[in-house]
């Protein structure tokens, strides 16, 4: 199992990163990217630090991989492609930004301006349009399959779009408490939920390898 969406007390999420790492080993995960929720008041305060834990742990843990992200929340659309730039500038190696959910007051065209920037993944991007399925598929950026209560609700949309017009997903548990940690049989269970068929599980699981592997890459 690997999560690209969690957060730690950088944000609102319960657990210092040192042992949301230990919980998630605990769990038998094999990587994580912390990414807390930020934007233009408190992105450069975040980002160093996870980036510093996260090169302190390289040389320690092998074989459970963890990298330093962020997700851009709430953010006014037109300046999410600055922040975007002025995260990479900080060594965030993953960006999500978070998308139009439908249980939270998220700007009209958030999906367009994340799809538009310099972003790995989309985050809950709600009832996503089918020509924003189509960009993300463009430019490489992976749609998220959520396991937390209220983003989950529109799953089977953003599966059956992707799907259909052959954009990547991804499935992530946007962890912000012990208890949102679950293990590989219920994220299948998930997805099959969403409409996901087995082949298709086969290959989110293969984005999120590839995706922590390459993230990890720029530690």
């Amino acid at each position: 199992m690997i999560d690209l969406h969690t957060h730690s007390i950088f944000s609102d999420g319960e657990l210092i990163p040192a042992e949301l790492v230990h919980r998630a080993q605990a769990k038998g995960y094999k990587g994580i990217a912390i990414t807390d929720h930020a934007d233009s008041s408190n992105l450069d305060w975040i980002i160093p630090r996870l980036v510093r834990f996260c090169k302190n742990l390289k040389g320690e843990k092998d074989n459970f991989r963890v990298v330093p992200g962020i997700e851009l929340t709430h953010v006014d659309p037109e300046s999410i492609a600055l922040l975007a730039r002025e995260s990479r500038k900080l060594g965030a190696a993953l960006i999500l930004v978070h998308g139009e959910t439908i249980v939270e007051p998220v700007s009209p065209g958030t999906n367009r301006a994340a799809l538009e920037a310099d972003i790995d993944i989309l985050a809950h991007p709600g009832l996503i349009t089918e020509e924003d399925v189509a960009l993300a598929k463009d430019k490489g950026i992976f749609l998220e399959i959520s396991s937390r209560k209220g983003h989950s609700l529109t799953n089977g949309h953003v599966a059956r779009l992707a799907k259909r017009i052959g954009a990547s997903l991804i499935l992530n548990n946007d962890v912000h408490s012990p208890d949102d940690l679950i293990d590989p049989s219920q994220a299948r269970r998930i997805a099959l939920g969403a409409g996901i068929t087995e082949t298709d599980w086969e290959k989110m699981i293969n984005n999120s390898q590839n995706l922590l592997k390459t993230s990890f890459s720029k530690l």
